[in-house]
Order: structure tokens, then sequence, then C-alpha cells
């Protein structure tokens, strides 16, 4: 079960026992937030055993993604993404900036850019992995964070690239003895390459706000 489902049923109990505890001072009968409990559950069954827990992550993804401001947060990172693969020479498939526009491509999670990770796989399948190849995806993993670092002060999104970074940095033998420090790096490696090419970046976010295709979004980031 994922943590949005875990979380969500944390919640519930929760809230059931708190209405267990307040409902008599309030007239609640018991009955109502039995039933409550019982459909978010059924809801997150479901979600989980049918959608691998899909439907929560549209709908929460959704919910967070209302505001334009928020909207603009998650097009910049992804646009770190997409500028630093660009830049890396990394084919680059396809992006989206929603949990929604992925399930409609078939894509996992909530969204992001899509690139060519095959030359990795294979090196990792053999268990080593070239420097050059891992400061290579270790930047464009890390891009995302770099970009919002930059434009806000911040990163809230990338938790999921911290995650594949780390996954594949424990596999390697011998074993990296410092990943805080590669992760340091990488993200200082793509803050140097977005500041850059700053131009070529924000007439990136702009094609990708405007979902254009990834070919347009390529000769956005090449126009003078």
């Amino acid at each position: 079960m994922n943590p949005i489902s875990l979380n969500l049923i944390a919640i519930t109990v929760f809230l059931f026992t708190m209405s267990a505890l307040l409902g008599p001072l309030i007239n609640l009968s018991p009955t109502v937030p039995a039933v409550a409990v019982a459909g978010l559950l059924g809801l997150v069954t479901i979600d989980t055993l049918g959608w691998q827990g899909r439907g929560l992550e549209i709908l929460l993804d959704a919910i967070a993604g209302t505001s334009e401001e928020r909207r603009l947060r998650v097009t910049r990172h992804e646009a770190g993404h997409f500028l630093v693969a660009h830049l890396l020479e990394v084919p680059i498939s396809g992006y989206t900036l929603s949990a929604w526009e992925a399930f409609r491509q078939g894509q996992k999670g909530r969204g992001g850019v899509q690139f060519d990770d095959r030359q990795l796989l294979e090196q990792l399948q053999q268990g080593q992995i070239s420097d050059r190849l891992l400061n290579r995806y270790a930047t464009i993993w890390m891009a995302g964070i770099a970009a919002e670092t930059l434009a806000y002060g911040s990163a809230e999104g990338g938790d999921d690239d911290l995650l594949q970074l780390r996954g594949v940095l424990t596999q390697l033998r011998p074993a990296i003895s410092d990943i805080s420090a590669r992760e340091r790096w990488a993200i200082l490696q793509a803050k140097t390459l977005i500041e850059s090419n700053s131009q070529a970046y924000d007439r990136l976010v702009e094609a990708m706000k405007n979902r254009l295709p990834v070919a347009e979004c390529q000769k956005a980031i090449s126009e003078e």
C-alpha cells in the first residue's frame, strides 16, 4: 500500500476516534462516523487493489494543483529536469505536469519528464555504472529541486527524485560512502546549468505551461 493510502487510513482512524469521543457532546449518532469510515476504507481498498493507489494520487494532485502558483511551481520543477536532460543530451520522450495527465498517457505517479534511461539500466543490471553516466543522471534527477530552489529559495517537490538517486547509489559496488555529498554536488551542477541558460529555461517554462510538444519545447530552448 502506498504512503498516500496509509496516511488517509491514519487520518480516517483519527477522525473516527475523535467523533467517538466528541459525538455524545454534540448529539452525533455513532452510525454517522461508522458509515463514513467504512465508505472511506472501502474506497481506499478499491483504489489500492484496482488502481494501485493512482485514484488518490489524482484526487490529491487535483486539490493541490488548483492554484496558479502551484501549477507554475510544478512547471518550473519539471522544466528543470527537461532543460538539464536536453543540455546533457539525454533523449526526452515526453512530459506531464499532473497525475491526471500522467494517467491519460499511461504513465505512473504524479507526472514528470520521461527520458531515455536504458543505458543506465543496462549498466545497473551489470552491477556497475560509469562515473560519467552516474553524474549525468544524478544531475538530471536533482534538476527539479535545483530549479525550485533558484526560483523560490527552497523545494517542495523532489522526494521521488531523491529516492531514485539514492536507490541507484545504494546499488553501486563499492558503495558510495557519502550519499548526501553526492546529492549536494548534483544539485549544484544542475543549478549551474540552469543559471547559465536562464533565458532558455524561461522560454522552456512558457512552452511547457502551454503544453507544447517535446520538439517545440526543445526548439524554445535553442532559440536565440
